[in-house]
């Protein structure tokens, strides 16, 4: 079978908004952005987006990928234009560290860790856990004379769960305009909230996914780093670019607050008793009731 070269995909592509999104298909093959799923494991709905099939998987069309992002780039810009925020989403290893990044690089909300049930359609829950994490920030960077140090080491715990889960959306006030997640198999809870409260969402689809719920989907390889990191650049490069065009100040998500290190109260060990997760639950709620 002959190589696969990136003139395999050539087809008419269009040039509009092509300024907006230098990316080239000879780009996304270079960062493996056409590697599929084994072909025993596709959605049949994805056929639309698969070029063919080699060597057991299915390889993605990467002209239609083009396409689509740049077919998708002018909806995140209206979102910018209409004052409204982007949500990225992306837990999985390979997605959290360039999903953080790029959301605060563009001053953008982000989920990096752990997708928390009701983030969007409960945010009244996840607002009393933000307020939770405030009153332990705020007590832990006064006097700790009152804390024994057990309680102490109790409250760092609690506060790196918390700060862990809502570092990305703790300045989040309202429903964000666009939801743009990586994998939406593995986010299915997000993009589930999303579509219930009509959200529209962006999302990285490889081959073994169901594109129906996706308002822009992005055919690619949701498994690869390079080929997310691509594809998410682009997304902040415009979502950037609008900003400086309306003259939006770019804020990040994440502000540097001045809380004591807690180095010194956090558990050496990674198994904890039943006993100090009993504690740590009573002092939680205590604090839990003060927030509120």
């Amino acid at each position: 079978m002959p190589l696969l070269t990136y003139s395999n995909f050539e087809i008419e592509v269009q040039s509009l908004e092509s300024q907006s999104c230098k990316l080239t298909i000879k780009d996304l093959m270079s960062a493996g952005a056409h590697f599929g799923h084994q072909t025993r494991r596709w959605n049949p709905k994805m056929k639309l987006y698969i070029f063919e099939e080699k060597n057991g998987l299915y390889i993605i069309n990467l002209a239609k990928t083009l396409q689509q992002l740049r077919n998708a780039l002018p909806h995140i810009r209206k979102v910018i234009q209409d004052n409204k925020t982007v949500l990225f989403v992306g837990t999985k290893k390979q997605a959290k560290c360039v999903i953080r990044e790029a959301a605060i690089e563009a001053g953008e909300f982000f989920i990096a860790e752990r997708w928390l049930g009701g983030m969007l359609t409960n945010m009244t829950t996840i607002r009393n856990s933000i307020k939770t994490l405030d009153k332990i920030e705020k007590d832990l960077s006064r006097n700790q004379a009152y804390l024994t140090k057990k309680e102490a080491a109790l409250l760092a715990k609690r506060h790196q769960k918390l700060l862990r889960n809502l570092e990305g959306i703790r300045y989040m006030k309202k429903a964000p305009g666009l939801l743009v997640v990586v994998d939406p198999s593995y986010e299915k809870i997000a993009v589930a909230e999303a579509k219930k409260l009509g959200i529209p969402v962006l999302a990285l689809v490889d081959t073994n996914c169901d594109p129906t719920p996706i308002d822009h989907v992005i055919p690619c390889n949701d498994d690869s780093l390079k080929s997310i990191r691509l594809i998410i650049n682009v997304i902040k490069e415009n979502i950037i670019e609008a900003k400086h065009k309306l003259g939006i100040e770019i804020v990040s998500p994440v502000k540097s607050l001045e809380v004591p290190d807690l180095s010194a109260f956090e558990s050496s060990q990674d198994d904890e008793s039943d006993e100090e997760n009993r504690e740590e639950d009573l002092l939680a709620k205590k604090f839990d009731g003060e927030a509120n």
